[in-house]
């Protein structure tokens, strides 16, 4: 049978137009080939060419159709999927608005705990805002009932003949409207014109921060960039030919038993001299048996060989720069040179620290070389993938280039290793904000010490699967920095570094990338778009709307190439974030509502197939001390309990500020039409539905 689609391949063999075979209920084409040598006789014969050519207008004809049947029947295929769908969608939102379950709930349990001052004027903002829009939706409506068709590009010239002495007023409404758009002309359009200019410019500023960081990243694959090792003498002890220096590996934990075994294994098998590796588990569970499983984790593992130690904190002061600074103060860690990191769902494999360490070797300006993290759930729902494009696009370009070019990059907190003496330089873990990482890393930095990112060294990790988790981990990310830039804005300036490195410090990486991104997202597509459709006196250009966010998109979406289907969805999802990371940025710097509160990131403990099975080979045997079946009675308890708690607290609830920007985007939508502004319209339709789904938690992981 011949392929459906032959360009350049050769011609063997002639055949019938068309071949379909006819299977109830369904059609499938088998075949599709050019027309014969005969079909293609154009002239010469008078009469058998006249038959030719009709025969040939035949089976034009015949192949036209069933091709058309066949795309009528592949297209009715796709809507009776659509159906399903959306009885299944409209039955998860049926399920959400009859639980009544809200963020604004008591009983949320790991929920931010928000000032309820901030937390209400904030939604209350919202509110006030979508209330009036919808008073001025209803008055536009009547106003273009009574023949007042005010779009915005023959607005003036209408305007002024409104106003014009030969204009006489008929009604009261009419009176009324004519100063409505008075005041919109005189009053509200210049102030909104000119905050949309001053976040149009932000935007193309932070656009064009994103060009060069994707330039800079292709530069780095073009010329085949990457950070290289010195080649290490033979080890005396060891016997092999690598660089062993004394290191000290960190597990931070708290509550986490869904992960321990998995990180704790890993890192045990990592393939380095024990007599010079040092692992420490740093619990901070309060739940005494999530306690006692992971000691006796350790425990098992200790009777393998394994140089590995449980330490339990009673007072959880300073959260996990706490713990970390806590284990740090061990007399024993002065004989040691370096400290990896690795947070609970973290599985580094066994030659992360072969791949790493040598870095350091001749090298000591360098303080910290960090790993590229990759996702073993990336591909579980919507919400997943979402994040797989955004964080592979902040590891690929941004630590990238930022680690290839000036050596510096916010340390993301695990799946790194610090040489000891750095940190101690820098002044060790402090617990004044939530991202004790950024903290460190600004401050080695400003203390004249080196970084490195190794994009082609992978540590395994969990994205959070429902949206309840990632948004509080957003929360945490982007209101912790407005913390530290509060604190370390007079140690930059005061820092003996150069003029380049403190305007990149302050301008790109705190202004640009933690303020001002979250800053001009929420105001300009959430809050001054919908307004100019109701003074539509103030525009912004199409090229905002539709050209300048499709092609940032596209640039984010280049390092996960096969997320290209989701670029729309993604797209919209960053808009529908930008209110809880504007929040959390506000928060932050002037230190309101819970801007110092953690939240541990719930983890749900899948591990790759792969990996599950090497860990199974290499696991440790039943320690004589315990007995086995009592340790799985244990756990099968504790997993039933679990289950019992799940069914208490784990379920989907409606977000309040994202339904109210809901409803508040459909409403601008529905206003645009009167003033027949395509590409508005459909932007504040798709962004609308957008925060819909997210506000009824449709995006994430679904429970039943």
């Amino acid at each position: 049978m011949a392929p459906l689609f032959s360009w350049g391949a050769k011609e063997s063999h002639r055949g019938t137009p068309v071949v379909v075979k006819m299977e109830n209920p369904n059609w499938s084409m088998v075949e599709l080939e050019g027309p014969s040598d005969e079909d293609l006789i154009i002239g010469g014969g008078g009469e058998h060419s006249s038959r030719a050519g009709e025969k040939r207008r035949g089976k034009n004809a015949k192949q036209l159709t069933w091709v058309l049947l066949l795309k009528a029947h592949k297209a009715a295929g796709c809507l009776a999927s659509v159906a399903p769908a959306l009885y299944v969608l409209a039955s998860a939102v049926k399920r959400r608005v009859a639980s009544g379950r809200t963020d604004e709930d008591a009983d949320s349990g790991g929920r931010e705990n928000e000032n309820p001052t901030v937390k209400s004027r904030f939604y209350s903002f919202i509110k006030v805002f979508l209330w009036l829009s919808v008073a001025l939706l209803c008055f536009e409506i009547a106003a273009y009932l009574k023949g007042w068709h005010l779009g915005s590009p023959s607005l003036q010239l209408e305007f002024y003949l409104l106003w014009s002495p030969s204009f006489g007023v008929k009604d009261f409404f009419d009176w009324l409207y004519s100063r409505w758009v008075l005041v919109r002309v005189e009053y509200l359009a210049p102030p909104l014109q000119f905050l949309a200019n001053v976040c149009i410019i932000l935007f193309i500023i932070q656009s064009f921060d994103r060009l060069l960081l994707c330039l800079g990243c292709f530069w780095i694959r073009f010329k085949k960039i990457k950070p290289i090792p010195k080649d290490a003498p033979l080890d005396l002890e060891s016997g092999e030919k690598g660089y062993f220096p004394m290191v000290l590996v960190q597990i931070p934990m708290c509550n986490e038993k869904e992960v321990y075994q998995q990180s704790i294994a890993a890192v045990c098998n990592l393939d380095w001299p024990k007599s010079k590796l040092l692992i420490q588990v740093l619990d901070d569970s309060d739940d005494p048996t999530t306690q006692l499983l992971i000691k006796e984790e350790v425990q098992k593992w200790q009777h393998e060989g394994a140089n590995i130690f449980y330490r339990h904190r009673v007072i959880r002061d300073g959260y996990k720069a706490g713990n970390l600074k806590s284990a740090m103060n061990c007399s024993y860690v002065k004989d040691y040179e370096f400290v990896a990191i690795f947070d609970a769902d973290f599985q580094p494999t066994p030659d992360f620290l072969k791949r790493t360490v040598p870095h350091f070797k001749d090298n000591e300006e360098l303080a910290l070389v960090q790993a590229r993290w990759s996702f073993v759930n990336k591909d579980e729902n919507l919400l997943t993938r979402l994040q797989n494009i955004n964080l592979s696009f902040h590891f690929e370009v941004e630590q990238q280039v930022n680690g290839i070019f000036i050596n510096f990059f916010g340390f993301n907190g695990t799946a790194g290793v610090w040489r000891i003496k750095a940190l101690n330089d820098a002044g060790g873990w402090l617990e004044r904000t939530t991202v004790e990482d950024m903290d460190i890393a600004v401050r080695a930095y400003l203390h004249g010490w080196k970084f490195i990112f190794l994009n082609d060294v992978e540590c395994q990790c969990e994205l959070p699967e429902s949206y309840e988790a990632y948004r509080k981990q957003q929360h945490r990310w982007h209101s912790g920095p407005m913390q530290l830039f509060r604190l370390c804005l007079p140690d930059i300036i005061r820092a003996k570094i150069s003029i380049w490195k403190k305007f990149n410090m302050i301008f790109l990486f705190f202004l640009l990338r933690k303020l001002i991104l979250p800053f001009y997202s929420f105001t300009l597509f959430c809050i001054i778009l919908p307004m100019t459709m109701f003074v539509p006196e103030a525009e912004l250009p199409f090229w905002v709307v539709c050209y300048i966010p499709a092609t940032m998109s596209f640039l984010n979406i280049l390092p996960a190439p096969r997320a290209f289907p989701f670029i729309v969805p993604y797209l919209l999802f960053e808009n529908t974030m930008s209110v809880t990371k504007f929040n959390a940025m506000i928060s932050g710097l002037f230190q309101l509502g819970s801007a110092y509160e953690w939240v541990v990131t719930k983890k749900s403990g899948r591990s790759s197939e792969g990996d599950l099975v090497s860990l199974i080979e290499k696991g440790p045997k039943p320690q004589r001390g315990s007995s086995e079946p009592d340790l799985e009675e244990m756990k099968e308890e504790m997993r039933r309990q679990e289950q019992k708690a799940a069914k208490k607290k784990k379920h989907n609830r409606i977000y309040m500020k994202e339904l109210a920007l809901a409803f508040l985007l459909l409403t601008a939508a529905t206003r645009s039409l009167l003033s027949a502004q395509g590409i508005h319209f459909y932007f504040l339709l798709f962004q609308g539905i957008s925060f819909l789904l997210v506000g009824l938690d449709l995006i994430g992981e679904q429970v039943d």
